[in-house]
């Protein structure tokens, strides 16, 4: 679903939230590029650089307080997938908003997921000259006490202890440094598929069904089509149809499940016996001891059960224009 910016929106200021460290500290650099091309265009804006994990939350919680849908504004996010979700949670009102991506981070999925430029500089064009926006759904995990919206994926199982050791792995910054972030979360996925324990689980579904997993490796709850660095676990997924696609692995062995992964680099593992997709508009998924937990490939913590639903209403996000090369 797209949509035209009425024209008074040009007029206002842009807001944005900075994550310094994406990138293994590559996020402060392509932010004094951006700041040296606003400067010189004249273009007002407002700034917050995060300095610590929840930052970018309380950042958007200020930036947006006020916002509404007859009152928007343009919030602009530099940094990594995981700092969306932060973004996201932030945020007062979601109808308040003109959504901005500037990727600086290693995974770049929700560029992938939404179409975006993956050039910083191509990025803040397409903001700075935008013509198009498109609706994006916003779910919501529960965990425990506590809730976040996310705008790629959560999970629970192998897929989040990859991403709880990729954010802490020295390899990361090493491989950052020579654009090989990607092959980060492949050597990992590998390590952590021979020492993770699989789980029973329960998986209940908003429509009534209820899907028992006797060994289960990870289940995801997919809001764009890829997570991980590029793994294509939602082939059928849209960002804007009002619907989750659920991954659950089970059954597998450890050899099996080493083949099949990197097929879900083009789509190619929901062939397999022992993958499930399904879709839904809401989903509880239980798992009979802790398992780790992501939230937009940022830690959620070490978690039994996760509920994901859907906002009730939806996010404009800023994309290129189709007209345009």
């Amino acid at each position: 679903m797209l949509g035209i910016f009425p024209a008074p929106l040009r007029r206002q200021m842009y807001y944005f939230i900075v994550n310094p460290n994406s990138r293994s500290g590559a996020g402060l650099g392509i932010w004094k590029n951006v700041k040296e091309v606003l400067d010189a265009r004249g273009i007002s804006y407002l700034y917050g650089l995060t300095r610590h994990p929840g930052h970018a939350r309380s950042i958007a919680q200020k930036f947006t307080a006020g916002a509404s849908a007859d009152n928007p504004i343009r919030l602009i996010v530099l940094g990594g997938d995981g700092t969306i979700h932060e973004v996201l949670s932030g945020v007062q009102d979601l109808r308040g908003i003109l959504f901005g991506f500037i990727p600086a981070g290693s995974g770049n999925d929700f560029c992938r997921g939404m179409h975006l430029p993956t050039d910083p500089m191509e990025a803040l064009e397409v903001i700075l000259t935008f013509g198009r926006v498109q609706k994006m759904d916003v779910p919501v995990i529960h965990y425990g006490t506590e809730s976040s919206r996310f705008g790629i994926s959560c999970g629970i199982g192998f897929d989040a202890a990859v991403c709880h050791e990729v954010i802490t792995s020295p390899l990361k910054t090493l491989f950052n440094r020579f654009h090989l972030g990607k092959l980060v979360y492949s050597l990992i996925a590998l390590k952590q598929m021979m020492f993770i324990q699989p789980c029973k689980s329960r998986i209940t579904t908003d429509d009534g069904r209820q899907i028992i997993l006797k060994k289960m490796f990870f289940a995801a709850v997919m809001n764009q089509q890829y997570e991980g660095g590029g793994f294509r676990f939602a082939p059928d997924g849209r960002p804007d149809d009002g619907i989750l696609d659920v991954i659950a692995v089970d059954g597998l062995s450890r050899l099996k499940m080493m083949a099949i992964l990197p097929t879900a680099f083009w789509g190619g593992h929901t062939h397999f016996k022992g993958i499930h997709i399904f879709k839904c508009r809401s989903v509880k998924i239980e798992c009979s001891h802790p398992s780790a937990v992501h939230i937009d490939g940022e830690s959620g913590g070490i978690r039994s059960q996760i509920t994901v639903d859907l906002e009730p209403v939806s996010i404009d996000i800023i994309v290129p224009d189709i007209f345009q090369k």
